[in-house]
């Protein structure tokens, strides 16, 4: 059945490509040969025929040697006989038996079918609409010759719009990032405005660069639906279900909730010049929830500058004594938003005293500096500890010591390495947040990836409202494992830009829309 991935209702798996292949040679068990091909080929004609098309033109193929290839030409021929104009082009089969066995079988049937086939290029003017058929999941480096020349020619032409069979050609399944090329075969993959993933779905198409060369995505399981709860996933897609436990409360159990047992939460940071990050982390808190919120400004012993537009915040002084354990016991800690370097000085104690912490922004750089604070992160998880680090690229390369490009190579398994290194859940913001919890934790819960989001909140400040909403929440719900904490502000948050129709989110205004959606 063929559905639009958008923001899904449930949590969904995804799969990389070797098990995606491992999955396809299950399904193909025992069914006559070319079957699966032949589903694949329908349910992309019954998308083609769904989507909006570019004048009455005919309706372009470019098409592989492959079962990428096949799937197209199945299509192809599938429509010429619904009385379409299509045309395929195909690219790099120098003989028939370079072709995939299933392949050349869909080939000859789309020739004796009467489908228009040409070898090589051919330009598209006038097309309505191109498909990409040209690679598959077994892609290791970047297409080059006559793949490459048809992966450009469909990047440069403005006529129509571009639909990709499984994935953009050049992009690879496991990380959404472009096959690596060399001088003389540069990376490249097409962008694509439509992809129909078969079979499964795949993380490269969630993060990365997957998002931005999929553009909507489309899935069709090929009657194959009890893939879906496969325990041998990847990853998982988060859906809505991940805001249920704080949406799911009886009416009648909420008139026994008082500030007091909303959890607290207490925000450190915000350094002389770097106040409003230390604020929208407070606010977020405030608007998610918290019974309670504190504030510690660094540099600061006056009430009045916590926040004057938000009264409801109170200030918490150093001159509480914070190496008192018994004080951070009952407070959920939000550490290094706009700390600058005096964050150092102070994170000694919060990396031994607080229970749950969300170690953000300048409390992540002061670890990455000093391995005395490293060593005492490490020690968190040992002593029942529980953390929850929210890097972006850059100060996730500082954390691993790579490059930001190593990193983001291969999202997923940078994810993980941070939180099997630090023994943490992270949250490694950008395009397709991904949210790890160490190898072997409690719960064996696989990465998530998030599938909220978008450029508007490609603005200063909101990633201090993710981490101050995440308090927020988990203030509420302490019991909860951090990574599902973690995995609802990350699509609450992105879910509030998914709403947004203006142009760059605000931070403060971020706030406010998140909010809104928790009275919703």
């Amino acid at each position: 059945m063929l559905q639009p991935i958008d923001l899904p209702t449930h949590a969904l798996t995804l799969h990389s490509a070797a098990q995606s292949r491992a999955l396809e040679a299950a399904a193909l068990a025992g069914q006559p040969k070319g079957a699966l091909m032949e589903r694949a080929g329908l349910a992309l004609a019954r998308l083609i025929l769904a989507l909006p098309r570019r004048g009455q033109g005919p309706i372009l193929f470019a098409c592989g040697p492959g079962n990428n290839g096949g799937d197209g030409l199945v299509a192809a021929r599938l429509l010429h006989q619904h009385g379409l104009t299509v045309r395929v082009q195909l690219i790099e089969a120098r003989n028939s038996s370079s072709q995939a066995s299933d392949a050349r079988n869909a080939l000859q049937a789309a020739q004796a079918a009467g489908v228009s086939v040409h070898a090589g290029w051919q330009e598209l003017a006038g097309s309505s609409l191109a498909v990409d058929a040209l690679l598959g999941l077994g892609l290791q480096r970047a297409p080059g010759g006559a793949l490459g020349e048809a992966i450009r020619a469909l990047n440069a032409q403005q006529m129509c719009e571009v639909l990709a069979v499984d994935l953009p050609s050049g992009l690879l399944a496991d990380t959404g990032m472009h096959a690596e090329g060399d001088a003389h075969n540069p990376a490249l993959a097409v962008k694509a405005q439509h992809c129909l993933s078969l079979l499964t779905l795949k993380p490269g198409l969630f993060t990365g660069q997957g998002r931005a060369f999929c553009g909507r995505i489309w899935l069709d399981r090929l009657g194959a639906d009890g893939i879906s709860d496969s325990d041998t996933a990847t990853a998982h897609l988060l859906g809505h279900d991940s805001l249920a436990p704080w949406r799911g409360e009886p009416a009648g159990a909420r008139h026994l909730q008082h500030k007091g047992s909303q959890g607290d939460v207490l925000v450190i940071g915000g350094a002389t010049g770097m106040r409003g990050a230390a604020r929208l982390a407070a606010r977020a808190a405030l608007a998610a929830g918290a019974g309670r919120v504190y504030a510690w400004l660094l540099g600061s012993s006056v009430d009045s500058d916590i926040d004057p537009q938000r009264p409801e915040l109170m200030h918490w002084a150093a001159s509480e004594n914070p190496a008192d354990a018994s004080a951070w016991r009952a407070r959920t800690v939000v550490c290094g938003c706009g700390g600058g370097e005096a964050m150092e000085t102070y994170l000694v104690t919060v990396l031994k005293q607080a229970e749950r912490l969300v170690l953000d922004a300048d409390g992540l750089n002061a670890v990455a500096r000093a391995p005395e604070l490293g060593a005492q992160l490490q020690a968190r998880a040992a002593r029942g500890q529980a953390t929850v680090l929210t890097p972006h690229p850059l100060e996730a390369a500082r954390l691993l010591a790579c490059s930001v490009a190593e990193l983001q190579s291969n999202r997923l398994r940078a994810a993980q390495a941070l939180a099997d290194r630090w023994h943490c859940t992270v949250l490694l913001k950008g395009s397709g947040s991904v949210i790890a919890s160490p190898s072997g934790a409690a719960g064996g819960a696989a990465p998530a990836i998030n599938s909220s989001g978008n450029a508007a909140l490609a603005t200063a400040g909101t990633g201090d409202v993710l981490a101050g909403w995440l308090g927020g929440l988990w203030a509420q719900k302490p019991e909860l494992p951090a990574q599902t904490v973690a995995s609802a502000a990350c699509f609450w948050h992105g879910l509030a830009a998914e709403q947004y129709s203006g142009g760059p989110l605000r931070a403060a205004d971020l706030v406010e829309r998140m909010h809104a959606l928790h009275q919703g």
